[in-house]
């Protein structure tokens, strides 16, 4: 099948190369500051066979134009087996991204959840054809996409830890638990999701039994995982629906205890969200409580590590003497 969706004329193939966004960081930020409207964060995912190569290409085009129509700002992951976007919408454009997107049958009614915190989250518009939308190192044998672990809302997973045979389990790389997580979870001290898979497992042998409980940001990385866990041989697999963000939104809105503790890791300009007002982490160079990301300013470094706001300036965002050495700290 071919997509024939788009409010404008897709380019040709020899055009295709205008389909990306050259601005510079710096361009992109002095554009975005200079709107007169406020714009809203969102993120959404769905499993769902897309079709072939070429048409997950087609599709990424059309999407590209229209997006880039209504002043869309982000990162989204397309790949035969769905998509997973992380988005910036303008304000006054919002109900039209909602009709755009339930006028493709693939992606009608597909669940969103609002940033908690609002804020500069996205510079410029980029989509990209991936292999998977999440990678995992697994091979598509390895589980079965469509028998995933029972959704729980916010009620029910409060409830639900408060089992006695419950194991709670973070399904986030290290730097994202280390600013913040449930109280009493498993929190998993690795880099990537493609090592969190069988770090679990091993973690959880001889327990397969058990109430497994998982949680990530916005649920997509559950999805794969709660999956994977019942190919191992978990009984009682779940997972909190809407991940965090759609947790912190219940529980405001029902007035529900929040077991969350401290801040939650985005993958965006804002870096986290406050979910229960404390700092549960530090600076790694003074000690102070700090719950902010940054990556080490020598290029070649580039490390992701927490660094409060003295230690930035003092440093220069730099990571360690060695990095503040090459940048010319003194």
């Amino acid at each position: 099948m071919r997509y024939d969706l788009t409010m404008q004329q897709r380019p040709t193939k020899k055009e295709d190369r205008w389909l990306l966004n050259r601005l510079s960081r710096e361009e992109a930020i002095e554009k975005l500051r200079s709107e007169h409207f406020k714009r809203i964060t969102i993120s959404f995912y769905k499993y769902i066979n897309l079709g072939t190569s070429d048409e997950v290409h087609d599709l990424r085009d059309t999407l590209y134009l229209d997006f880039e129509g209504l002043g869309c700002l982000g990162r989204i992951y397309l790949a035969q087996e769905g998509i997973n976007a992380q988005m910036s919408i303008p304000e006054h454009n919002f109900e039209k991204f909602k009709e755009y997107l339930n006028s493709i049958t693939f992606f009608k009614d597909v669940p969103f959840k609002i940033g908690i915190d609002q804020g500069e989250s996205f510079w410029k518009l980029h989509i990209k054809v991936k292999r998977q939308i999440v990678a995992d190192g697994l091979n598509i044998d390895d589980y079965d996409i469509s028998n995933v672990g029972t959704h729980l809302d916010a009620r029910s997973f409060n409830e639900a830890m408060d089992a006695e045979d419950s194991i709670v389990v973070d399904m986030r790389n290290a730097y994202e638990s280390d600013i913040g997580h449930f109280k009493n979870a498993i929190t998993p001290q690795v880099k990537t999701f493609r090592e969190e898979l069988p770090e679990v497992v091993s973690t959880l042998k001889g327990k397969e039994d058990a109430n497994v409980l998982l949680y990530c940001t916005g649920g997509i990385r559950c999805e794969k995982a709660s999956a994977y866990l019942k190919s191992k041989g978990f009984k009682k697999v779940h997972q909190l629906y809407g991940g965090i963000i759609g947790y912190k939104h219940q529980v405001e809105q029902e007035g529900l205890e929040n077991k969350f503790i401290g801040a939650n890791f985005v993958f965006d300009g804002r870096t986290r969200e406050q979910i229960s007002g404390d700092i549960i982490s530090s600076c790694e160079d003074c000690g102070a409580p700090c719950d902010l990301h940054i990556n080490c300013s020598h290029t070649q470094c580039n490390k992701l590590f927490l660094q409060c706001d003295d230690c930035r300036e003092k440093t220069q965002e730099t990571c360690s003497q060695t990095c503040r050495e090459m940048v010319g700290v003194t």
